[in-house]
């Protein structure tokens, strides 16, 4: 287990604006993180940044760490270590294998994910999945979930699966890319287009017709009442958004069938966001003969609400009989899966992604 393991991974926390850099032990961290500029228009520059940050890392450092695991936004060919064309970093455009840079100059193997998969991978192995399955046991559930799907909402529409412990990266290293689904409300666009940050800005806007460049925090606190605005409007972006993202969750959890776990800075306006997601998702859908039926096999439950995490946990549980015998066995007919945002904080869960993801990989 990673609580009891004593190898170090350095980690790398990769911003457009800064690199903070630091190193975990036993699922804890050693140091107060690094910071460093990024200087993502500059390739030298931001190069000697990560030498020199992951350096303080390994110098403060008692015993020497047996890897480098971190997340980079992409595109990138992530299991050859290779950043592609980043439009926040300029410098790396054209390709820079930065993964084989990195174990070059260090000497000991490098890991790089996306944030949206070590979201997933951490929630997964170390996060909330763990932590349901406990009060499922304690509950005296039969039920324990394998399957988990992470998303993150904020700049972009992050995401990834993790699959019986095993993080889907797909033959192209695309597995989990939720952002490029269709659009529900605009089929010609991107799903992302209307589940981040630009596209609470944009509603907001074109319902209230106020031009002015405010923040999802503000359009939060005015859905709150407690900034002047148009609070129908605020309340009808974020709102627009859970639709959004409960169209694309619903396409996704019937391939995955498993629990879904939300991070990212949106996150924090979930009251807002949550009853159009869950009301989509628990949606219907129609036939030609006009009959309708659930949109998901399964019901999903607000796992941030005790009442449903109760209401969760029981089930449908039965005591069906075996055909000849006077024996029994249980049996849960209701199918159900839960959503729920995370508590140990996307930040956390992205470092702990990257953790076990070098852990396990060098244990294979």
């Amino acid at each position: 287990m990673y609580k009891n393991d004593q190898r170090i991974v350095m980690t790398l926390d990769a911003g457009g604006t800064n690199l903070a850099f630091s190193a975990i032990q036993a699922g804890k961290e050693l140091i107060e993180p690094i910071i460093l500029p990024t200087s993502p228009d500059n390739l030298t520059v931001c190069l000697d940044s990560l030498i020199k940050g992951f350096g303080m890392v390994r110098d403060s450092l008692v015993e020497a760490p047996v890897a480098i695991s971190f997340a980079f936004p992409g595109p990138a060919d992530y299991a050859a270590g290779i950043i592609g064309d980043l439009p926040n970093f300029p410098a790396f455009r054209g390709g820079v294998a930065l993964g084989p840079f990195l174990e070059k100059h260090f000497g000991i193997p490098v890991f790089i994910n996306n944030d949206g998969n070590l979201f997933a991978y951490g929630e997964a192995l170390t996060g909330i999945l763990p932590e349901i399955n406990r009060r499922l046991h304690k509950a005296g559930s039969i039920r324990q979930y394998k399957n988990l799907i992470g998303i993150t909402l904020g700049t972009g529409f992050g995401a990834g699966v993790v699959i019986n412990g095993q993080l889907l990266t797909g033959d192209n290293g695309a597995g989990g890319d939720v952002w490029c689904l269709r659009n529900k409300k605009y089929p010609n666009l991107i799903a992302e287009e209307s589940v981040s940050i630009r596209a609470v800005r944009h509603i907001y806007r074109k319902l209230s017709g106020d031009s002015s460049e405010l923040t999802p925090k503000d359009i939060f606190d005015i859905a709150e009442g407690t900034k002047t605005g148009d609070r129908n409007a605020a309340v009808a972006s974020l709102s627009e958004l859970g639709e959004m993202a409960g169209d694309v969750l619903s396409t996704a959890v019937t391939l995955i069938d498993g629990i879904i776990v939300i991070g990212g800075g949106l996150a924090s306006a979930s009251k807002y966001i949550l009853p159009a997601l869950l009301k989509e998702m628990n949606g219907t859908l129609s036939m030609l003969d006009g009959s309708t039926f659930n949109r998901l096999q399964m019901k999903v439950f607000n796992l941030n609400d005790e009442e449903q995490f109760k209401a969760f946990v029981k089930g449908e549980t039965l005591k069906t009989a075996v055909p000849g015998t006077e024996q029994t066995v249980d049996y849960d007919p209701q199918k159900r899966i839960g959503i729920i945002f995370s508590k140990q904080g996307t930040n956390r869960s992205v470092s702990m992604g990257a953790y076990v993801y070098a852990l396990n990989h060098l244990n294979n």
